[in-house]
């Protein structure tokens, strides 16, 4: 439901990841480039699953899910992914000198979220803790949490109320961010020279309220008036745009300038790469 795909990071390669049955999921073709280094691994990804099957471990194959994650190019593409279990089976086959300390790193980020399970509020502390390391402000960072719990809450409204594919939550998102900015979110992207980045993460403090406001009233609207269906979410999502849009149309007025900037907000200043990989997804 809307963006789900996390990356985590182990010696300098990306690893994407996914929440799927409540654990971690894995990309296997970002497993198999990270301990064999390989230029083409899906090639190797796809001879060894045939050399599993021959070998008697057919049951590994079995085991791989085909889950949406996001490619370079920023879409959505179904990907074979592995739980934690499932992986370690799969570095036992690679012959790689960093099998055993990647298979550390992936116990370690499996225990993270059997942490997270039991104390949901650990997620929560870790997120801050990487857009600290990021370079971001405290006051900066309370208002993106804040904005990341009311699009989850969104989100989950939208899939209990009829969106089931991505498209849906880009086209309500997009009906949303319309009305609140008079912008589509890629358009809202262009305007700030971004390319992959996450455009909330390049916000400012108003685009982050009005995005909220936006959102939080669409939220509202749809239960008080138990909205189903893609047609029926659409209008709300206009509906609980213009809310905010109607609010920063009299601030810009009063203000006498745009409340959409052209600016990546992140200060200048030097930061840890890994979080910049970790967050980029969220």
């Amino acid at each position: 439901m809307g963006e789900t795909t996390k990356i985590a990071v182990f010696k300098g390669k990306e690893i994407r990841k996914t929440i799927h049955k409540n654990e971690w999921w894995f990309s296997v073709v970002d497993v198999v480039e990270a301990l064999t280094g390989t230029d083409r691994p899906r090639k190797y990804w796809n001879d060894l699953k045939t050399k599993l099957v021959k070998e008697g471990y057919s049951e590994v194959s079995e085991k791989i899910g085909q889950l949406k994650l996001k490619a370079p190019d920023g879409k959505l593409r179904d990907t074979d992914c592995a739980n934690t279990e499932t992986v370690f089976r799969i570095i036992q086959t690679i012959p790689s000198p960093k099998a055993e300390p990647f298979k550390r790193w992936l116990a370690r980020v499996g225990y993270e979220r059997v942490q997270e399970i039991e104390d949901p509020e650990l997620a929560t502390k870790r997120t801050r803790a990487l857009y600290k390391a990021k370079g971001y402000p405290d006051d900066w960072i309370e208002k993106r949490m804040r904005g990341i719990a009311i699009r989850e809450e969104l989100t989950d409204e939208w899939h209990k109320r009829g969106a089931k594919i991505q498209k849906d939550y880009e086209i309500l998102t997009a009906e949303i961010s319309k009305a609140t900015f008079g912008i589509t979110p890629g358009q809202h992207k262009k305007h700030k020279g971004l390319k992959e980045e996450n455009l909330r993460d390049h916000m400012d403090d108003f685009e982050l309220i009005f995005t909220m406001l936006g959102e939080r009233s669409t939220t509202e609207i749809h239960r008080a008036e138990n909205s189903q269906g893609i047609p029926k979410l659409k209008r709300d999502a206009k509906e609980g745009g213009d809310i905010a849009g109607v609010a920063r149309r009299k601030l810009e007025k009063r203000l006498g300038r745009s409340i959409v900037s052209d600016k990546n907000y992140l200060p200048r200043r030097p930061a840890s790469r890994v979080a910049s990989k970790a967050l980029r997804h969220r």
